[in-house]
This record gives structure tokens, sequence and C-alpha cells, in this order.
């Protein structure tokens, strides 16, 4: 699951001039649909909502090949002979992590504010971090012998944290054992392709799903459809993540999804600890990261990679409590929550309790809000009522430290503009009183102010002079006219979860009604492309559902 080499500059240079210019550069033959996983799911809509309450996980690749602070499992695809015999001989030898410590894991999880944790117990290596009986290639012919995956899951539910199963239905160990060449992504590697591999990645998922308790979470990071409807089978109340649902890799969907869906984010670049070649996020962007998604509906699953030795790095840990703060004072506005008519106004971003109970304002900015300061701002999507309160989350609105003759009541009034408010920042949670991290207004009693317009992406056809995109404006919100378009990117990244190319926009057009519009664009290099259609609000721009197209 790591980001693949990003699409060279030149080609980057070619498409966008095709796009924008209208430049033939390759024949377009037909194109396919993306498969939506979610077609004949068996998760329980009692416990998909459950999930989508949760709003926070974090995600932990650790294997064998930690040791080597190498990209996980994939350096094997293309390997030598003599590094793939010494990656199955020699590294389970000397994979010893004698600092693991199961319960420190599990309450600094607890403390940085996430609700599940998802563990890979087989990465595509086919080195099992759980004891099973189908392979020698596990855990328990190491050094170390203990079974990770029980003494995590025992010291998680301890601390009130519930659990989750990564598993790849890929094996490169089976097809190693099997004379099969390694690689992934290709029909004649999967376990459909080969009933032996299915078979042996059905017995596996039962040890998991049978021996390690209730299971709350599985994240099928391969071909899923036999071994989902296993799980299901032997745990009903089971939420299949990836394999089942949305599951967008690295990145945060322009426009959340329907349902539940799920962002699997690094908190560097790398999946597995990298000790060098290794950029962190800062904690501020992981956390903007966390709200964002949750404005769109999704849950974030953050992933961390712990060292050879068992250890959280402590680059990894200081962010952990960054967003544990953070959490801390603002989780009001993450746990149960649903988006509001519209994800954000600029900066803005808004989560609102499922019940409607309240609404949260969270004020992403770029500059530091210092304490006993007062910031004024207007909300054009809100309107206040006679029975509208607000409050900053974690401050009492009535002290401001070492200050005692400044009043921080917060205060609103609704004009024909908008709802203003006046909030002051009093809460010091460091010493310099420079917390840099949003803060969040809590509003009750308020409705929405605005009918968002809806825009739907449609389909694609090819024509002599190129590739004619649509989308269809279903509804108009309060708006007479709108500015219209589409988006378009190369699929580059590691698989089609995965993404790392920059959105290209076509040329607007002017709508003044519900209808279809279109947008014809050059012809394309040969790859993988999706598009989505878009319409300009005065408040933000909104976005139709993603579509695929395969460039052959």
């Amino acid at each position: 699951m790591m980001l693949a080499m990003l699409t060279s500059s030149l080609l980057r240079r070619c498409w966008t001039a095709a796009l924008l210019l209208g430049v033939s550069l390759a024949g377009v033959g037909p194109a396919t649909a993306q498969i939506d996983p979610t077609v004949g799911s068996r998760n329980k809509p009692a416990r998909l909502e459950w999930f989508r309450d949760q709003g926070f996980g974090l995600f932990i690749h650790w294997s064998v090949d930690s040791q080597l602070g190498v990209v996980i499992s994939h350096s094997l695809v293309g390997a030598s002979r003599g590094y793939t015999d010494r990656f199955y001989h020699d590294l389970p030898r000397t994979f010893d992590p004698t600092r693991f410590d199961p319960d420190e894991w599990a309450r600094l999880a607890r403390i940085a504010g996430v609700r599940y944790v998802v563990f890979t117990t087989k990465h595509h290596s086919g080195f099992a971090m759980f004891h099973t009986d189908t392979t020698p290639f596990g855990i328990e012919n190491t050094p170390f012998r203990r079974d990770v995956t029980k003494e995590l899951f025992t010291a998680l539910r301890a601390q009130g944290l519930h659990v989750g199963v990564y598993y790849s239905p890929d094996d490169f160990y089976w097809l190693h054992t099997h004379g099969i060449p390694i690689e992934r992504n290709v029909p004649q590697v999967q376990p459909g392709a080969n009933p032996g591999l299915l078979a042996y990645d059905e017995k596996q998922l039962t040890e998991l799903l049978t021996n390690y308790g209730p299971v709350d979470t599985l994240f099928l990071d391969g071909e899923a459809k036999d071994l989902r409807e296993l799980a299901w089978k032997l745990q009903p109340n089971i939420v299949v993540t990836r394999g089942a649902m949305m599951t967008p890799e690295l990145f945060v969907p322009s426009s959340g999804p329907e349902g539940a869906w799920e962002a699997a984010i690094t908190m560097g670049t790398a999946w597995q600890y990298q000790p060098d070649n290794e950029v962190y996020k800062s904690g501020q962007d992981l956390i903007r990261l966390l709200y964002q998604t949750r404005a769109k509906g999704g849950n974030l699953l953050l992933n961390i990679g712990p060292t050879a030795d068992g250890e959280i790095a402590p680059e990894q840990e200081a962010r952990l409590r960054e967003i544990g703060l953070w959490m801390f004072v603002n989780s009001d506005a993450i746990y149960g929550v649903r988006p509001w008519v519209i994800p954000n106004e600029g900066n803005i971003w808004f989560t609102k309790k499922k019940d409607g109970s309240a609404l949260f304002a969270i004020l992403d900015t770029q500059d530091i809000w210092p304490r006993g300061t007062w910031r004024e701002f207007v909300l054009h999507s809100v309107r206040a009522s006679s029975h509208t309160t607000i409050s900053v989350l974690g401050q009492s609105d009535r002290i401001v430290e070492y200050r005692p003759n400044l009043v921080p009541k917060s205060s609103w009034r609704q004009e024909a503009d908008g709802l203003h408010i006046r909030v002051m920042r009093t809460q010091r949670l460091q010493d310099n009183s420079r917390w840099p991290n949003a803060a969040v207004v809590r509003l009750t009693g308020v409705t929405p102010a605005l009918v968002p317009p809806h825009v739907s992406t449609a389909e694609f056809r090819v024509e002599p002079e190129g590739i004619v995109l649509s989308g269809d404006v279903t509804d108009m919100g309060d708006q007479k006219t709108l500015a219209a378009g589409l988006e378009v990117r190369p699929v580059s990244g590691e698989d089609v979860n995965a993404r790392s190319a920059a959105w290209q926009a076509t040329p607007l057009t002017e709508v003044h009604g519900t209808g279809a519009f279109t947008v014809t664009m050059g012809r394309l290099p040969p790859g993988t492309y999706e598009y989505h259609a878009l319409v300009k609000h005065p408040l933000l721009t909104l976005y139709g559902d993603t579509k695929r197209m395969v460039v052959p």
C-alpha cells in the first residue's frame, strides 16, 4: 500500500495540454466504469451507523521487513532470487521486537482519540503476524514467537477500543512456494485464478475470525468477494470496509460518497516505518485531514508504522499526542456527527450531531490565533433563532487567566448577509499561548440558511474530436445562475484506491437551470483516469460523484 512513483512531468504536461487545449495525443478506446464495492454488501445498516459514529481510526502497518526500513512487502515484486530467498529465509531469524508493549500502544491510541485500531495481521509478503497452522512464514517461527495480534487486541479492548483486521488476500509467499512469479494486481496471481490460494486465505481468515474474539472491522486489501462472504458468515456484525465500501487511499475525495466510507492516509509518506528518506505531515495537517474527512461524512484511518523493535517512533508519538490534545478539547465535533448542508465555507468546516442537536464550525486557519484575542466571522449557510446558543469547545466563556477584567463572552447577531459570530480563544493549551490548531465553535438552535445546488457526474463518450464529458445539474439550489464544469486527473498511485496526481479543470460553462451540460476535451495518453462534475456556488465549489475511465 505504498504510493507509487508520480506520473512523470513530461506525461503530466502532455495530458494537461490535451485536456485544456484539445491537442490530439493518442487514440481513445473504450473505457470502463469503476466497480462499486458496496454492491452486494451485507454490512448491517445499524453497524454502518455505528461505524460512522466512530469517526477516527488508527491503522498500524508492521511486518518482518520493518527490520530493513523498506517499503512493506512490495520490494519482493521484481526482486532477484537471492533477495527473495534472503527475505523468506533470513528475515524471520532476526525478527525479535523485544520492546513491543501492546498496553503502551493501546494507551497511546486512546489518548490520541481514536475509537478503533486496524492491524496488519498479514500483508502481501505473506508473513503472518498471528499464530497460524497454514504457514511456517509467521511470527510463531521467529525468536519473538509471541502472538502479536492476540496481545494487541487484548490490550486494545482493555482500553475500550474496537479492533480491526487488515488482511491481504494476495500472498507473495504462497506464490513463491508454488513457482508463480511475484506480482500484484494482475489476474493470474489473484485468489480467483488460484483455488489453492483462495482456500489458503479462507483458512487464515477463519483463524482470525474464530480465535481472536469479536472483530469490529475488516479491511480486505485485494480480491474480496469470497472472503467478505466468509467474514459475514463467521461474524455477522463485522463491518467490512475495503471490499464493501469506498476506501480512498492517501487522499480525501472532493465530494464525500453517500453513506459510510473511510480514507486511509499515512502520517508520513510510508505505510511501514522507514528510518530515513521520510517526511511527516505536521500535526496541524493531520488534524485538518481529520475534520475535513468528517465534514464530508467519512472516517479517517490514520496510519503509523512501529519500528522493528516494536516501539512507536518519537515523530509518530508526538503527532498522535498533538492530535490527542485537540481531540481532548474538540472530540464532540468528531464523534457521532454527520455532514452539514455544505462541508465548508472557505476555511470554516462544518459537522453536525446526527440528531441535529448541535452544529460545529471548525475554524481552520494558517495563522496563529493568540489567546485572549477576538475573532469575528460570518456564516452564510447558518440561520440563528431565538433559541440559539454559541460557545467555544473546551472553554467556559467566563475567564481568561491573569486577565480578570476581560469578559470573553461569545456573542452572535443575525444580519441580512448572514450570522455574525464573535468569539475569543481563552484556554491556555500550551505555555506560549499560541496553540496553532483549529478552534471549534458549537452552535445550537440553528437551521440551514441556504439550499445548495446539486450536480451529478454523467457518462462520457468518444467522438472523432476527442472525449466528451458530461454532468447534470439536478438542483440549482438558491441560485439562478451557476458556473459548471468538470475536472480530470490520471489515477497515479499504487492502485485504484490511491491518488497522487492533481485535478485539472476544464473550462467552465454558465448554466441557468437544471439539466445536462457537456465539455469536449482532446484525446488523452493511454492510462486510467477519473473525472467529476462541479458547480461553483458563491460560497464554495460543489462536486459530483467521481467516475473512472481507462484509455488503452
